[in-house]
């Protein structure tokens, strides 16, 4: 049977692009087609600098969010990272097999560490090494398939090196997982910014649309995202990026192709409305399931403990192997 891993971090409020680049999917199809685990990646949360209040505040939010996506507790394992020790047991082992160089060529790492510096702050060696602990969260489960957006595919490319090189070296101890990356809207891109990835991390709201945000506001923010030079409705990612932008979105909630689409419309604001149009309903369902999720706590600690006690069973095996093949003693 098919295990698939994947996991959301709670850098901040899961956006529009979470849903409609991994999370649906997650729902309508990973669970479905394999043993299948789904994880609040708290520990990831702690590379940068946070408020330890509002990430336990963003996990419960983003645990309550997957289940609203549809994820079914009896038919996939639901959990929190840091409730299952084997995450960063088996992290450490991997860092004594990945490179130096391996991590500072991790174009996130890039990214995140300029970005740091340019505001004065200092870079968090977590920052560094936190592609290992993303191998360990895969490889701990004996994972075949990770259904990842494209901004993540260095990181599961290094989890395959990483799985390769220990099983060279200690002998065969892990599964050497593959990527899966949806078709349409695997990235959705920033409305003000077409040319960013629309991230959670980023709290300026106007170029965001963020799952909980009320009707009125998606259309607000849909209604005024950032175009083109030009009248015509043409789908081109390159020259036309913010309408290719609004077309991906309308094709992912729709199920349509942005291509076709783009004959559809002689105008971008007519885009505008049905793409905003489309979001809303796209997202009702998920906003009265998370309500209802809301007023019953019980229910969602409930579904993470059982959760964490099933992964818990399914890492500890493999992880207790992994150290002993590198050269631990077991505990007497």
């Amino acid at each position: 049977m098919t295990r698939v891993f994947s996991g959301v971090k709670p850098t901040g409020h899961l956006t529009l692009g979470n849903y409609l680049g991994a999370m649906r999917r997650w729902a309508a199809v990973d669970q479905h087609e394999g043993d299948a685990l789904f994880c609040v990646v708290d520990l990831h949360a702690l590379t940068v600098d946070h408020d330890p209040a509002r990430v336990r505040r963003l996990s419960r939010q983003a645990a309550t969010l997957l289940l609203a996506s549809g994820l079914d507790p009896e038919v996939c394992t639901v959990f929190v990272q840091s409730h299952v020790d084997e995450h960063a047991r088996l992290s450490y082992v991997l860092e004594c097999v990945a490179t130096d160089g391996e991590m500072r060529r991790m174009i996130q790492y890039k990214e995140k560490a300029a970005r740091e510096r340019a505001r004065g702050g200092s870079v968090r060696l977590s920052l560094l090494t936190y592609p290992v602990l993303m191998a360990a969260d895969i490889l701990a489960y004996g994972t075949d398939e990770v259904p990842v957006g494209e901004d993540q595919a260095q990181h599961v490319e290094l989890t395959r090196d990483l799985a390769v090189r220990f099983n060279q070296r200690y002998g065969h101890t892990f599964v050497v997982p593959r990527t899966t990356v949806p078709k349409v809207a695997a990235r959705v891109m920033n409305l003000q910014e077409p040319t960013a990835k629309m991230g959670k991390s980023d709290d300026a709201g106007p170029g965001i649309v963020y799952l909980l945000d009320e009707p009125d506001v998606v259309r607000k923010k849909v209604m005024r995202a950032v175009t083109d030079s030009g009248r015509e409705v043409v789908y081109d990612r390159e020259e036309r990026p913010g309408v290719a932008n609004l077309l991906e979105i309308l094709a992912a909630c729709e199920g349509g192709d942005p291509e076709r689409l783009s004959g559809v419309y002689e105008s971008y604001g007519a885009l505008k409305k049905d793409t905003a149009d489309a979001v809303v309903e796209v997202l009702r369902p998920l906003r009265e399931r998370h309500k209802e999720l809301c007023a019953d706590p019980a229910y969602v600690e409930g579904v993470l403990r059982e959760g964490a006690e099933r992964a818990r069973e399914m890492a500890r095996p493999r992880v207790d192997a992994a150290y002993r093949a590198i050269g631990l003693l077991p505990p007497a």
